[in-house]
């Protein structure tokens, strides 16, 4: 009997590829250390806790995250199915209930007769044995030390930054549901700002104090998670121009509002809802004082405050190939934002592949390189090939090879990108085995 295979890591991608490989009959041993060790963010000890926002981001078909949601589907993802399960509304975006999607997770894996779930804290990793680092970008320092010195490289550090949630019973009666353009179900809560009460809100923003940053070596904020105070002290018209853009919106009296917050649903039951785009490293005190200036909030109650923290990713080209495996250790393969993908869904995708590809390589079979036309493919020659300044990586168009004969109009060319790169997946999976 062939040893079991140890996933460092019940994250998203953790479970993802534990899922992957006892689905092939594969022994799996899922080390998490949330149970007998917390992070700075995490709140419980469920598998595949989110940590920062609830959405999944969109499942449209001409947005690059629902052609990766659309990719998944067709690779038989555990995660996505239980996302969808748990869902919440929040228009066209697959938003969850935070605590019903760790548990169906939990359950779904502690139900597979090849899965079992230990509670250690791993700070040492055999690269000779069968192994998926998916430790996510919240590895201890003990273990993130481990990796550099099995690897010989350095981590590379930036900030990363989760919003606020209240109390929905405390959200004030102004706040109203409202779509862009009236288009889709109204399933955000709306603040409306006047150009004086942002302008207020902008100012006090700015002056805030935030909480200092002196454990981290570094001061890099990613683009994608940006700290609201960050984005104000960016200019007066950022944030109009970000999260609290007003286009498409109006008030329940016809009007055209200065500026707009958005809330959006943490649980199917609406009884907590999230700043969207507020991530933010104010101080506690700080953020009810400066966000209770926000029409609607002026008595909310913060059922958790936002907080930054340290994400670390490897240098990914000078250690990994397309496989996620690494170049160093046959069999010792990563997965999740540790290797420079970045979100939620790209981090499931990543342990997928991982765990196809370790499996194949146990086996003796040729690597899974999904076809360059589809977003996972490009995502594993993103973390491979070698660049100056390697930087997290999330779905886009961008990533993809150019279409032969593109449509003029922007919607269609997107789901061109889809169809053609479901196309070439259909086909990838009839023909190579995976």
């Amino acid at each position: 009997m062939s040893e079991p295979i140890r996933i460092v890591g019940g994250g998203l991608a953790g479970c993802e590829a534990a899922y992957q490989l006892a689905k092939r009959g594969r022994d799996v041993v899922v080390y998490e250390m949330r149970g007998v060790r917390n992070t700075p963010c995490h709140q419980t000890d469920r598998l595949a806790e989110l940590v920062c926002s609830n959405s999944l981001k969109s499942v449209a078909s001409d947005t690059a995250s629902g052609m990766l949601k659309a990719e998944l589907e067709r690779l038989d993802c555990l995660l996505l199915r239980c996302a969808y399960e748990t869902r919440v509304p929040a228009g066209g975006a697959l938003a969850v209930d935070r605590e019903a999607f760790g548990a169906a997770v939990t359950r779904a894996l502690e139900s597979m007769p090849h899965v079992r779930v230990v509670r250690e804290h791993v700070d040492r990793i055999d690269p000779d044995t069968p192994t998926i680092v998916a430790a996510g970008p919240l590895a201890s320092d003990e273990l993130a030390a481990e990796i550099g010195r099995l690897l010989g490289v350095k981590s590379l550090a930036f900030y990363d930054a989760v919003a606020p949630i209240l109390a929905a019973d405390s959200i004030g009666e102004q706040a109203f549901f409202a779509a862009r353009y009236d288009k889709g179900d109204s399933d955000y809560l709306n603040l409306a700002l006047d150009r004086e009460q942002y302008l207020r809100f902008w100012d006090e923003l700015v002056r805030a104090k935030r909480a200092p940053l002196h454990a981290f070596e570094r001061e890099t904020v990613f683009e994608g998670c940006m700290p609201i105070e960050v984005m104000a002290a960016r200019g007066e018209d950022t944030m109009r121009f970000g999260p609290m853009r007003p286009v498409g919106i109006r008030t329940p009296d016809g009007a055209r509002p200065y500026a707009v917050v958005q809330l959006r649903k943490e649980n199917a039951h609406a009884s907590a809802y999230n700043i969207v785009g507020f991530q933010t490293n104010l101080l506690w005190g700080e953020q009810e004082r400066v966000f209770r200036m926000l029409p609607g909030l002026e008595n909310a109650e913060f059922l958790r405050y936002g907080v930054m923290h340290r994400n670390t990713f490897l240098q990914a080209p000078d250690t990994l190939d397309a496989t996620f495996g690494c170049k160093r250790y046959p069999k010792l393969y990563f997965a999740g934002q540790i290797t420079g993908v970045e979100g939620y869904v790209e981090s499931i995708a990543s342990g997928l592949i991982a765990a196809v590809n370790l499996h194949r390589a146990l086996d003796g079979a040729s690597p899974c390189v999904l076809p360059p036309t589809t977003i996972v493919g490009q995502l594993q020659r993103h973390v491979s090939t070698p660049t100056q300044d390697y930087q997290p990586m999330n779905a886009n168009f961008g990533i993809l090879a150019p279409l032969e004969q593109p449509a003029r109009d922007k919607k269609s060319r997107k789901r061109q990108y889809t169809e053609r790169g479901l196309a070439d997946l259909e086909q990838y999976l009839l023909t190579s085995g995976a």
